[in-house]
């Protein structure tokens, strides 16, 4: 992939000018992290079947707006990026890229990640999102959704990037109903991000329909 084409598809540049806001934990928050037409695009080509919970991205994506910005998340250039802002040593082959397609009412729940997950990032690929529903919380505690120090509408292009701690809480509303995105996840060693792939691939059933071996 060609310099060019890899800042057409992430905006490396406004990413590294954002500073990272440390309360109450570290994260970022970045529209048009992906370029409107790119997000645009990636989210028209949105691969797989319209399920709920966590799937396996393809690991040999089609060469389209979508596969292409698959790449480029896995490209050793964007685990350096992420790595220098967050104040880590990030290794590509400990990250872990999964899709959300649909979101159900008992999701958003207020949560930490597992601790096996160092830094997690989501770019959202939905075109517009009017729902209170489904807008991703920060929050200060573990008890109260309205309790937050921002809100993330899932518009196609935003990033929201943390580092995750033992009071990385966060959560939102509930929605029923098409929610894209995709997450990743650096993991704490390459083994883990294989295992947790895996058992997305099993849960999902869907371990041929995206080439997941």
């Amino acid at each position: 992939m060609s310099l060019d084409l890899a800042d057409d598809l992430i905006d490396f540049g406004a990413f590294a000018r954002t500073p990272l806001v440390r309360e109450p934990f570290d994260h970022l928050v970045l529209p048009g992290f992906v370029p409107h037409d790119a997000a645009v695009a990636a989210a028209a080509a949105f691969p797989g079947p319209d399920l709920p919970g966590v799937l396996p991205a393809p690991m040999d994506p089609p060469h389209d707006a979508f596969g292409d910005l698959l790449r480029l998340i896995r490209a050793p250039r964007t685990s350096k990026a992420f790595g220098e802002k967050f104040g880590l040593t990030l290794d590509p082959a400990t990250l872990m890229v999964t899709l959300r397609a649909r979101t159900r009412p008992v999701d958003g729940q207020i949560h930490t990640d597992s601790t096996t997950k160092v830094v997690t990032a989501l770019i959202y690929l939905n075109t517009d999102w009017s729902d209170d529903g489904g807008r991703l919380r920060l929050l200060r505690g573990p008890d109260d959704i309205e309790d937050m120090v921002g809100e993330v509408p899932p518009i196609a292009g935003t990033l929201i990037a943390f580092r995750r701690t033992d009071n990385s809480w966060h959560g939102h509303k509930p929605y029923d109903g098409q929610r894209r995105a995709i997450m990743f996840n650096w993991m704490t060693d390459a083994a883990a991000a294989r295992r947790e792939l895996r058992r997305h691939a099993v849960s999902a059933g869907i371990k041929n329909l995206f080439h997941f071996g």
